[in-house]
Formats: C-alpha cells, sequence, structure tokens
C-alpha cells in the first residue's frame, strides 16, 4: 500500500458568469413562487432573471430540482443573516431581529407549502435541511441571550422556531412584528426588562 496522502477532490469552480445567471434564477424564482405559486410559468422566471429558458433547464431539469434550489438557498440566506446581526447588536436585539428575518421567510415561503407537502421524494431531505440550518442558529442566540440574563435559559429552540411558523400573518408585517415582540418579552419574563410593542404606525 502507498504512503502517499490521498488527494482530497478538488471542487469544481463555478465561472463568475455561471453563478451570476444561477443567482439570479434563483432570486427570480424565489419572487415568482412567493406572488404567483411554484406552477407559475417558467417565461415569466426566466423573463425576470434576464435569461433564456436554456440556462434554466441546463441548472434545473425538473421543476422540482427549481424548488428545492429556491428552497435552500433562502434557508442559507436565512441563516447567514445571524452572525451579522449578532456582531452588530446587543444579544436580545439580535434574537428580535433575526427572528423577524425568520418570520419573513416563513411567510415568502407560503407558495412552497403544497409542493413541499405533496410526498414527491423530490422534497424528502428539505425538514431536515430546515433543522440542519436553522436550530443551530437560533440555539446560539438563544444561549448568548441567556449568557447575558437578556431571556430565560430554558428556551426550547426548535419550539421558539415552530411558534414563529404558527404566528407569521403574510398579509400584515406589522401585527408579525408585534406578537415577535410579545413573543420576545414573554421570553424574557423574570429577567430585567421588556421590549415595547411598536404600533402600525411604527411598523411601517
Amino acid at each position: 500500500m502507498s504512503d502517499r496522502p490521498t488527494e482530497e477532490p478538488v471542487a469544481r469552480r463555478v465561472r463568475p458568469d455561471v453563478q451570476r445567471n444561477l443567482d439570479a434564477l434563483l432570486t427570480a424564482a424565489a419572487e415568482v413562487f412567493a406572488s404567483d405559486g411554484v406552477d407559475a410559468p417558467v417565461r415569466r422566471i426566466t423573463a425576470r432573471a434576464g435569461v433564456g429558458a436554456g440556462t434554466l433547464y441546463r441548472h434545473f431539469p425538473q421543476r422540482s430540482d427549481l424548488i428545492t434550489a429556491v428552497f435552500r438557498h433562502e434557508v442559507d440566506a436565512c441563516a447567514e443573516a445571524a452572525p451579522a446581526l449578532a456582531a452588530e447588536h446587543e444579544p436580545v436585539e439580535a434574537l428580535t431581529l433575526w427572528l423577524q428575518r425568520f418570520a419573513q421567510f416563513v411567510a415568502t415561503k407560503r407558495g412552497l407549502k403544497t409542493a413541499l407537502h405533496s410526498g414527491d421524494p423530490a422534497y424528502e431531505s428539505l425538514p431536515a435541511y430546515f433543522q440542519q440550518r436553522f436550530l443551530p442558529v437560533v440555539t446560539e442566540l438563544l444561549d448568548t441571550a441567556a449568557t447575558t440574563g437578556g431571556v430565560r435559559a430554558d428556551i426550547p429552540p426548535y419550539d421558539l422556531l415552530r411558534a414563529i411558523g404558527d404566528l407569521v400573518s403574510p398579509d400584515d408585517q406589522g401585527y408579525t412584528q408585534r406578537m415577535i415582540t410579545l413573543l420576545v418579552n414573554g421570553l424574557r419574563h423574570g429577567t430585567d426588562s421588556t421590549i415595547p410593542v411598536a404600533t402600525d404606525s411604527e411598523c411601517g
């Protein structure tokens, strides 16, 4: 047997123009799915992305490929917002702002709900991906806030994600923000302070 170390496979680098087209397609598809549902015509997505149908089908041969990619892309963007918020804000504020960001994700993903719950095997891995990306994020935010005394230390992270999902009102962002504030104030029960609940005018 050779003592030579096994070389790790080199990830194939995507050309910048290809990556731009891919990003444009995912962004456009997310917007179209949110407004028109996952059965919207492909031409609506390609027109918004500024690419041809051939580009879309080259990346996503089946509609389920596109839906899956959009879901993962949006999950990643939401999860990756947390470190910046944690760096720029005190722990409870960072937690609150990220929960609002998560609520926006939930609201805009309503258009994918039918597909994701269709029983199609193409989507079987997505619930696990959801938890894999979001649970560490909310756990870290909660732990940091609890360490500084900002929230209680006995909050189940997954229960918090479910609670946000249940209270989201896609058509009333102000309501959703107020409910998140009330929820966070509940997490602070027994600590020193609470957050004022914004009015409709303050929520914009």
